[in-house]
């Protein structure tokens, strides 16, 4: 009787302590995520996190104590494993925390972290494993590092095991594979919470049981490196459980009621995504998923049995639970301790486990998942980073970042998906030894010389990063990055840009012979008479006969822009790259394209050369000839602007010479070339045709923002500056600024050519080209798509810039756009003009509208449709018609309001700019009569055809059709001629 209400007590407080999740409830975590709104969800949140969170970094035993052998401290599996098979390096000196506790302090100091994650060194305290080899000075070791940690007003948060068996339980048992560990382990952890209890308010039992039993005894890969037996993971993990439910009820029953502790095991876990949105593969997630810690939460914190998918993909080698072994294990964790990075996810997990699925480094759906699972229970986040690579010194951008992206998906699965986040720990403190990667990548917070006798520590980016997020206790938003509100001056310049306009120069108006019913009273369709055709007929063309014009000018003019740019294509116009063989057919097209453009108040923006990177836009004999290194080139483009100029600069009062010349990879005597060119084109307009015409000429340069990937000291400043120089002040110093190339620029090169021997050498202006080149400009237009990060290190060679010296990396926070890969960052675009204004200030012409002191004066949307931008269209195509994007409407919105309104302010009122003529379409005075009377025509003869098919049916009126004269079919092509004959004279 008495054992009977012991066992029914224990079930009442199981089912208290945790009640039971439905089986599967996470499943619904992928669909949940697959409908919130993009990119609104993706945005970064300015948020903090609630009081009292639990800001704090780790370190493993054998990662950094060193000390392998000293005072007294047993060999561990460790010890052994990193003694046999490949392993080049060992953990015997690590990061040397052993004889360096005032320096591990000092660190933790600077990062200002409420609490200090550490483990126990086992084989240090007992060791060969049992309490009879106790090992005092190990024991005060730990002692000293938990009362410096008390001085410093940090708490531990201490590890019984990560990993580090004593060597001899391996040896005379097998190690875990033996149930015989779950006494000795359960010993071990009593000593310990005697020894250190008073002082430890968190204490995790056993580190990432996955990894230890899968890979210690399946794999191989981690020590003690058995495998070749496929079920002995199993048995492995059957007794780790066991073992941490023996601690857990021990600490339960002898400490907790005066310790006042909680007591977890730290389970790891990757995340998955489906490989397609059927079921089936959210299902495959969720196995997955279970597979590799449910393998170890269900049984602690749902029903102390293992998942169904498990148990019926392994039926009888997956050991069984005894009812009383489940009512043991169930319920034996007082907080959710999860662990989450590399060490786990794109390294560890093999594709036995992804289940045809793909990994993925999403925290905030794992952390959604976690709660839904198990009945959202407290989460503390027990591990949690990136790595750099093994030369990474303090500038670890990479491991920067990344924290920044988990710390931003903990803070969203806080503040969005109400998940019960306690804690989030930064993995680690210290470079160290890492495991089976050895010393071949760095996951520390502070940088640790390998090479110096003390291995002395240096805060790296990351720490600093990190001690200022935890001063904030998060992300609290800043006075500018708040959303702007406002309007823009009347006479803002809204536009849509495409590279090209769709060229179909054949007129296709009235170019159908053919003759067509309407079917007015039924579906309303136009059915082909066969047969019946009408003569061609001998009339000028008229823009409005393009249809491909009338189509395109139609779409701009119903987005509400004010401004359409447009590339021309010179090679095309001019393919010879003589004015003289001008195509005549395809200046007119163009000419027909602006002048309808402005006849619905629609200003024609028009480059003439649109570079195009490797791929050649020049006319071919320009090409072979040298393309733009030859001047013969330069020549031919300055005859070519004054051609565009003549034909079309009565429609034209914004141009373009050169769009996005200054390319990054174009050699240097090209872009000197390229300044010529734009050079000569304006001095032609300026002298030749701007008093007549009005117009403004300038060129577009590209200018993608740079930011420092760190902003903590101002050298951090120089390597974008470096890069904005190469990127911009090239083509804008000459153009905008003293005429030559930036000082910076020259210096550079030339100390790198001296250095390594490459022939980076800038162009001389001579003093005609100086004065050819500078002031040739009447506005300032940039283009900008993204903003990069940069620093002075070497992190990946793929994306590391040797002329530059510079790395090149992107904030993984930042919105990826799908097309470009490439993130999109709106705050790029208003620091690149705040630049431009900070450094040509003095060139500025004009005075209206300033934003951030910049005088702004329009803004065009990147691009009109899909079909000459592919990807980029705020029109899109889908099976050859047209459609309307979402981001079209957002953008008229905008255009409607001019702005950001705010809400309750008054609306703008602004004059309407006049129509042209007395009609805001496309068609003048003659075509429009034309065009009229021809239809008329058609709807005559169209009117003729329907009365006489109808009159043929008719069996009514059959004698009045034996009376009349038989209509066959020349006569009625006869009629139909002189119906046209006539209607065409009356009109012409």
């Amino acid at each position: 009787m008495k054992v009977t209400w012991i066992v029914l007590a224990f079930v009442l407080f199981s089912h208290l302590h945790w009640t039971a999740a439905a089986p599967g409830a996470g499943l619904h975590t992928w669909d949940r995520f697959s409908k919130l709104p993009y990119p609104g969800d993706k945005a970064f949140l300015y948020d903090t996190f609630p009081d009292k969170f639990m800001w704090a970094v780790g370190t493993a035993a054998y990662s950094v104590e060193g000390a392998w052998e000293k005072d007294g401290k047993g060999k561990s599996i460790w010890d052994t494993f990193t003694r046999g098979g490949t392993q080049v390096s060992r953990g015997d000196v690590g990061s040397d925390s052993y004889h360096n506790i005032p320096g591990d302090l000092r660190a933790l100091q600077q990062l200002g972290v409420s609490h200090y994650r550490f483990s126990l060194s086992w084989p240090r305290i007992f060791s060969n494993g049992t309490k009879e080899s106790y090992n005092e000075k190990g024991v005060e070791y730990y002692k000293s590092l938990i009362q410096g940690l008390k001085e410093i007003k940090v708490q531990p948060v201490v590890t019984l095991y990560h990993w580090d068996l004593p060597d001899s339980l391996q040896t005379l048992f097998g190690g875990w594979s033996n149930s015989v560990m779950v006494e000795l382990f359960r010993e071990y952890a009593d000593f310990c919470f005697k020894t250190f209890g008073s002082d430890v308010k968190f204490w995790i039992t056993i580190d990432n049981p996955f990894v230890v039993a899968w890979h210690g005894y399946g794999t191989g890969v981690v020590a003690p490196g058995i495998k070749n037996d496929s079920d002995l993971p199993f048995r492995v993990g059957h007794n780790l459980l066991k073992a941490h439910a023996a601690a857990w009820h021990l600490y339960d029953d002898r400490y907790c009621s005066s310790q006042g502790g909680r007591v977890s095991m730290a389970l790891a876990s990757h995340w998955i995504r489906p490989s397609r949105t059927r079921q089936e593969n959210r299902k495959a997630c969720q196995c997955s998923l279970d597979f590799v810690l449910g393998w170890f939460a269900r049984p602690l914190f749902v029903d102390g049995d293992y998942p169904p998918y498990m148990k019926r993909n392994l039926t009888h080698r997956l050991p069984s639970f005894t009812e009383a072994e489940s009512l043991y294990v169930n319920g034996t964790a007082d907080f959710f301790a999860l662990s989450h990075g590399p060490a786990l996810s794109f390294q560890l997990i093999n594709d036995s486990l992804r289940f045809g699925q793909t990994e993925d480094l999403g925290l905030r759906m794992l952390l959604y998942w976690v709660g839904a699972e198990y009945n959202n229970p407290p989460i503390f986040v027990v591990e949690s980073g990136w790595f750099g690579s093994g030369n990474t010194k303090t500038k670890d951008a990479k491991h920067m970042y990344y924290l920044k992206s988990f710390i931003m998906e903990t803070l969203k699965a806080i503040c969005f998906d109400r998940v019960n986040v306690i804690g989030y720990t930064a993995w680690s403190l210290l470079d160290g030894y890492e495991w089976y990667r050895e010393y071949g990548i760095r996951r520390g917070l502070f940088f640790v010389d390998f090479n110096t006798p003390y291995l002395k520590r240096e805060p790296k980016t990351s720490a600093t990063f990190y001690s200022k997020l935890i001063e904030k206790n998060g992300f609290p938003q800043l006075p500018e990055n708040r959303p702007a509100q406002g309007v823009f001056p009347c006479d803002f310049a809204w536009g849509v840009a495409a590279n090209s306009i769709q060229v179909d120069a054949i007129p296709t108006q009235f170019a159908d012979p053919s003759v067509y019913i309407w079917n007015i009273s039924g579906n309303g369709e136009l059915k082909k008479v066969p047969g019946v055709l009408v003569p061609p007929m001998h009339r000028k063309h008229h823009c409005a006969d393009y249809s491909s014009i009338l189509q395109q000018v139609s779409d701009v003019h119903r987005m509400q822009v004010s401004h359409f740019h447009f590339s021309l294509n010179w090679s095309s116009i001019t393919p010879t790259g003589r004015v003289s063989d001008a195509n005549e057919t395809l200046l007119k097209y163009y000419h027909c394209f602006v002048s309808e453009l402005q006849k619905v108040n629609v200003t024609p923006v028009v480059t003439l050369w649109y570079h195009t990177g490797k791929l050649s836009s020049l006319p071919a004999p320009m090409e072979a000839g040298g393309g733009w290194q030859s001047k013969e080139t330069v020549q031919a483009f300055a005859d070519y602007a004054r051609l565009c100029f003549q034909r079309l600069g009565a429609h034209v009062k914004l141009w373009i010479t050169l769009n996005e010349p200054n390319d990054e990879d174009l050699e240097f005597t090209v872009g000197h070339q390229l300044l010529r060119a734009h050079a000569l084109a304006w001095h032609v307009y300026d002298t030749e045709f701007r008093r007549a015409q009005g117009g403004k000429a300038s060129l577009v340069l590209h200018m993608d923002w740079v930011e420092p990937a760190f902003s903590f000291n101002r050298e951090d400043v120089e390597p974008a500056n470096r890069v904005l120089d190469f990127r911009v002040s090239w083509f804008a110093e000459p153009i905008f600024g003293s005429g030559d190339y930036p000082a910076v620029m020259r210096t550079w090169l030339q100390q790198r050519s001296n250095i390594d021997l490459f022939n980076y050498h800038l162009p001389a202006f001579s003093d005609e080209d100086r004065l050819l080149v500078k002031g040739t400009y009447d506005f300032f237009a940039i283009s900008h798509f993204t903003t990069s990060m940069v620093y002075d290190g070497v992190e990946d060679k793929y994306t590391f810039k040797d002329k530059l010296q510079v790395q090149l990396i992107s904030d993984v926070t930042w919105i990826m756009s799908p097309r470009r890969n490439s993130p999109v960052v709106p705050w790029g675009l208003r620091k690149a003009r705040k630049s431009l204004e900070k450094i040509f200030v003095y060139h500025s012409q004009n005075t209206a509208y300033t934003l951030d002191g910049v005088n702004l004066k329009g803004y065009f949307a990147y691009a009109f449709s899909d079909q000459r931008d592919p990807g980029f269209g705020m029109h899109g195509h889908v099976q050859e018609e047209v459609i309307s994007k979402s981001s079209l409407a957002h953008y008229k919105n905008i255009i409607h309001h001019n702005g950001f309104p705010a809400p309750g302010t008054p609306q703008q009122h602004c004059p309407h700019a006049p129509v042209h003529g007395s009609r805001r379409y496309v068609l003048t005075k003659q075509p429009v009569v034309g065009f009229l009377s021809l239809v008329s025509s058609y709807m005559l003869i169209t009117v003729c055809l329907v009365i006489y098919y109808a009159v043929k049916r008719h069996k009514i009126a059959t004698k009045k059709l034996k009376k009349m004269v038989p209509v066959d079919s020349c006569t009625f092509n006869l009629f139909v001629l002189l119906v046209s004959l006539i209607t065409y004279k009356l009109c012409f």
